[in-house]
């Protein structure tokens, strides 16, 4: 598991690269905007951090991701001048996919339960590096930077909300915040068709989901399933789970496009939904903003 020196460490090294996202008032509480991000989204801390990190890149890295990720990594890939190859469901949305190829990166498009596979096999083929969306300590002590900026900018804090999937997020920024104020609530924020999380802290093991089960949510970046570190860390830290229906997590998009002048994905809002729940108190982080136009268009037509 990681700790706050880890954290506090890949601050120092993503500082030169990452926006330093500010706390927005909404409504009685706030939102970390990480959809402001040269990527639209949180993933660039992780990517950035583990990139810079890696000893031997010369062929190149490897990732497997469902949108955000891939920018990411293509993303610091470029800033360090090396090769970036990324394995993408075929359910990622367009939108995603052409601004990964837009960052230079190599794109493979495979079925929805074929992304580490195929991706571990571009490692073995070309000597390259894999940086994972979540399962790896740089990864997430990069993620973990956002638990500082919450507690330098609002110290006073009594809960963070934040969206999980593969846990790398709430990983990093449950260890920063709980290590400096451990009576700060931290609660994940799960859409309810993919919530293994949720069912998982009720249980008290880790409990594993279908992909196709998950794959239903409109939450594309809410899809995966946590790795054996990261419930590690959501085990030890987080405090509870707010799931929320596909309606909330849509009315949430809509709600912070026309109230906060936020472009927020499906998956970046689910946070703010569960925010909802708690007459909206606390901090709520909106993780990306790589939203489907379309999807988009449709929800403010309403």
């Amino acid at each position: 598991m990681i700790a706050l020196p880890d954290i506090r460490s890949a601050a120092a090294v993503i500082a030169p690269h990452v926006v330093r996202t500010p706390l927005l008032p909404f409504g009685p509480g706030w939102l970390k905007p990480e959809n402001l991000q040269p990527v639209g989204a949180f993933k660039l801390r992780g990517a950035l951090n583990a990139l810079a990190r890696l000893e031997n890149r010369a062929n190149g890295v490897v990732a497997y991701s469902s949108g955000n990720h891939a920018q990411a990594v293509a993303f610091a890939a470029r800033l360090h001048g090396v090769p970036a190859a990324i394995v993408m469901p075929d359910n990622t949305p367009a939108v995603k996919i052409e601004a990964t190829k837009a960052l230079g990166a190599e794109v493979f498009i495979v079925g929805i339960t074929e992304r580490v596979e195929r991706a571990e096999a571009l490692v073995a083929e070309r000597g390259a590096a894999l940086i994972p969306p979540f399962d790896h300590p740089d990864v997430i002590a990069g993620q973990g930077t956002i638990g500082l900026e919450i507690l330098a900018d609002l110290p006073d804090v009594e809960a963070v909300v934040v969206p999980m999937s593969g846990g790398g997020l709430i990983s990093g920024v449950a260890t920063a915040i709980k290590s400096l104020r451990p009576d700060v609530r931290v609660l994940g924020a799960e859409p309810e068709l993919a919530a293994d999380i949720a069912e998982s802290l009720r249980t008290g093991e880790l409990v594993r989901w279908d992909p196709l089960t998950r794959a239903r949510t409109v939450a594309d970046a809410l899809r995966d399933e946590p790795s054996a570190l990261t419930w590690a860390h959501i085990s030890s830290y987080v405090d509870d789970v707010i799931t929320v229906s596909e309606d909330e997590i849509l009315a949430a998009v809509t709600g912070l496009a026309r109230r906060a002048r936020l472009i927020a994905e499906p998956s970046g809002a689910v946070a703010v939904a569960a925010q909802a729940k708690l007459g909206g108190a606390g901090v709520a982080v909106v993780s990306g903003g790589n939203v489907d136009p379309a999807l988009l268009a449709r929800l403010l037509a309403v």
